[in-house]
């Protein structure tokens, strides 16, 4: 039963857009989901939004069963080896992250369908979402002993956003955040002074943005000396190429963690970690891919955790150039591309079917009254035909030896035969792939038609701006679309939440229509966690939280 006085003492506090996300809730026009995804992005506190569920006459969410886990377990964990390079400035890769995400926190967790308050307690937007304040958590130091406050947090996203330290969170910042728009209030508070209206901006400061864990201000890029992070954790030992080891911190703001250590293995490929797993030498596999992993997938000793996810293998096609640069042949390679097998074959069911947008079915905004592309041989012969390639054309698709992509590819190979496309496929490293990422010296930029891979984002901003915009850093398709740019970035601004889910339908019709990159699916973060083993949390950005994990 609606409780109408209560409702109206919660909602008059509140700003327009937060009284409309409510709206939308109370008329169905928003899921329960949603609704609280979008109510955590925008600095409602989870109890606050079980309060208006309540009132609304919804019922209270499901209370969530808690397994009894014994503390004191030291946690072993099979990862990819990091790299050369582990400063959380510049660093990237699963490996890297996994490491000072260890030692390391985030002003927020992006975590599952929504986001969690860590280093920060608090955030609003201003009435335009020009400016986000975040309060932050009094009481928390580094492992170093110094308290932690917001000369810290403001010289790290300065760090991030000068464009002299070649920060990969540069994807993430360019045209939203500026070294200087982050601006101390006072020792407990920061603003974010943005380029302009940002409807997703938490989540480019939670850790779906990696290399954003809050550093000392007096960080001097010696993070594999220090590893001084504010984390449930502290570095014991670290040998490249062979693992690394973390003990708790009593000294921990929060929680202390259940774990007394915790240890990880370093691995070059996913074989020899699920032999480990097998033969009871590590507990957990941080990142299982379906296919490699699908011999644990049905393991009876083995619970696999799976998140879904915006992860996705892009496949880009050059607008400017060559046989793509009609829209036709474009669209045709997408019509030879069966979803339902890519999902239910290549992925063994742990993927959702992609519709040649970055817009993933885990975003709240995604317009789901967009027509699902499926495979259609005769009209794209048709297409071919219309573009006057009928006698076949020959081309080389570029690709990296990665996940599921040789497979995928070879997919692709045998499907675009059918409409007389001789596909080539040149497979190589991910490292000489990708090369120095940037025109010119990056076969992932330079290929006529190519994969790449992207990790989850909790907000599909740096897909639409990185990716998809005429001047995008990663815009291997050289799409340019003025039409294109100005609906990302009247998405982008947008606070409401069915406003961006209006300019999101436009996108993802107008996609549809010039099909630069194809999106086949959206896969799923898989980790495989050996039976007995509870509390494990991991995210779709491939972090792993071990904090509550232990024997049950």
């Amino acid at each position: 039963m609606r409780r109408n006085n209560l409702l109206d003492n919660l909602r008059c506090n509140l700003s327009s857009v937060d009284n409309h996300l409510i709206d939308g809730y109370v008329d169905g026009r928003v899921s329960r989901r949603d609704f609280v995804r979008q109510g955590s992005l925008l600095g409602l506190s989870l109890p606050f939004l079980g309060r208006v569920a309540l009132a609304a006459g919804f019922g209270a969410a499901p209370a969530v069963a808690r397994a009894n886990i014994m503390p004191g377990a030291t946690i072993r964990v099979a990862c990819l080896s990091p790299g050369a390079n582990l400063d959380p400035v510049v660093g990237g890769g699963p490996g890297a992250l996994l490491m000072y995400q260890q030692v390391g926190e985030f002003l927020c967790i992006d975590a599952q369908d929504l986001l969690q308050p860590c280093l920060a307690t608090s955030w609003k937007p201003n009435q335009d979402g020009t400016i986000w304040t975040f309060s932050l958590r009094k009481g928390v130091r580094f492992h170093s002993g110094v308290e932690m406050k917001a000369d810290d947090v403001v010289a790290t996203m300065d760090r991030l956003a000068d464009p002299k330290n070649s920060s990969d969170a540069l994807s993430v910042f360019k045209g939203v955040l500026q070294k200087g728009g982050t601006r101390r209030v006072d020792d407990y508070t920061v603003a974010f002074h943005l380029d302009g209206p940002n409807g997703n901006f938490p989540y480019l400061v939670s850790s779906g943005n990696y290399n954003a864990i809050v550093l000392p201000a007096s960080y001097s890029r010696d993070f594999e000396k220090t590893w001084d992070g504010t984390g449930p954790f502290k570095l014991e030992k670290f040998t490249q190429n062979v693992g690394a080891s973390f003990v708790r911190n009593d000294d921990y703001w929060g929680p202390k963690a259940l774990p007394v250590k915790t240890e990880f293995i370093f691995f070059a490929d996913i074989q020899p970690q699920i032999l480990a797993l097998q033969a009871g030498q590590v507990d957990i596999i941080n990142s299982l891919p379906a296919l490699a992993g699908v011999a644990l997938l049905n393991d009876p000793t083995v619970d696999v955790i799976s998140i879904k996810s915006s992860a996705n293998l892009p496949v880009h096609m050059k607008c400017d150039d060559g046989p793509f640069k009609d829209p036709r042949v474009r669209q045709a390679v997408a019509l030879c591309l069966d979803r339902e097998k890519l999902v239910q074959g290549l992925m063994k069911g742990r993927a959702t079917v992609g519709n040649d947008s970055p817009f993933a079915p885990v975003y709240p905004s995604t317009d789901p009254t967009v027509p699902q592309r499926k495979q259609d041989i005769r009209a794209a012969r048709e297409l071919i035909k219309a573009a006057g390639l009928e006698k076949g054309l020959q081309v080389t698709l570029t690709a990296p030896q990665h996940l599921e992509i040789p497979a995928y590819a070879q997919l692709i190979q045998s499907w675009v035969k059918e409409i007389g496309i001789d596909l080539k496929l040149n497979m190589m490293s991910r490292s000489s792939f990708y090369g120095n990422a940037v025109p010119g010296q990056s076969p992932w930029l330079d290929s006529v038609i190519g994969f790449s891979d992207f990790g989850h984002r909790g907000a599909p901003n740096v897909f639409l701006t990185a990716i998809l915009m005429s001047n995008g850093p990663w815009n291997a398709s050289h799409f340019k679309s003025a039409e294109y740019d100005t609906l990302a970035k009247s998405y982008i601004s947008a606070l409401d939440l069915e406003a961006q889910r209006a300019v999101a339908g436009k996108i993802q019709r107008l996609l549809l229509q010039e099909t630069p990159v194809l999106y086949g699916y959206f896969y799923d973060k898989l980790t495989a966690v050996k039976k007995g083993i509870a509390g494990v949390q991991p995210t779709g950005m491939l972090q792993l939280f071990l904090q509550n994990a232990g024997k049950s």
